[in-house]
């Protein structure tokens, strides 16, 4: 028998990809405050694959601990633009303001995967992809801000590159589901050396 596939994620990108893969998933998303866990990886100047990588398994030993023998994914995404770190902003202003520093400028995202059983970490993973938003006006920002609405605020750069935020874009480096915050790949990989789904 199968050991059931947890993800510990509410992210609805990341629900999306594992249903798209035909993945049997059921979904309980981690309640630790990752900004708090965030704080002294910091302060500490910890890289940015890093702190991915030690949020992911965070999320997913915490999810764990209420699904035993289950195999829990955990997953994290940072993005970086050179020393400075972004997180998904908390209104449309702090959305303007990130796609301002972004504008015209290359950045990457760090997307890390975990696999947990019993609190165990017994996989992880971490993929690099990097982003050149192009020269964009205050106006064409205001624009897609006004089009795209709240969707903004659910993603980390404050765009969903698989849906209008591509018109922002003027070069992509890295694979796209590394961008949209799951390597998919190296995981479906993973779970098909575990026996947890078909060849």
């Amino acid at each position: 028998m199968r050991k059931p596939i947890v993800l510990a994620s509410g992210s609805v990108h990341r629900r999306e990809l594992l249903q798209n893969a035909g993945i049997a998933f059921s979904v309980d998303p981690s309640t630790l405050d990752e900004r708090a866990m965030e704080a002294p990886l910091a302060e500490s100047e910890t890289a940015p694959d890093d702190v991915a990588a030690i949020l992911a398994e965070a999320k997913a030993i915490d999810v764990s601990a209420r699904h035993p023998g289950a195999l829990v994914i955990g997953a994290d995404q940072t993005l970086s633009l050179g020393d400075e770190r972004f997180h998904k902003p908390p209104d449309m202003e702090g959305a303007r303001r990130a796609l301002l520093q972004l504008s015209g400028r290359t950045h990457v995202l760090s997307s890390a995967v975990a696999l947990v059983v019993d609190g165990e970490t017994v996989w992880r993973h971490v993929d690099q992809a990097r982003i050149t938003l192009r020269a964009l006006s205050p106006t064409t920002i205001g624009r897609y801000l006004a089009e795209v609405g709240d969707a903004a605020l659910t993603s980390v750069g404050s765009y969903q590159v698989e849906r209008q935020g591509i018109q922002l874009m003027e070069r992509i480096e890295g694979d796209f589901f590394t961008i949209i915050g799951l390597p998919v790949l190296p995981l479906l990989a993973e779970l098909r050396r575990r026996g947890l789904v078909d060849e």
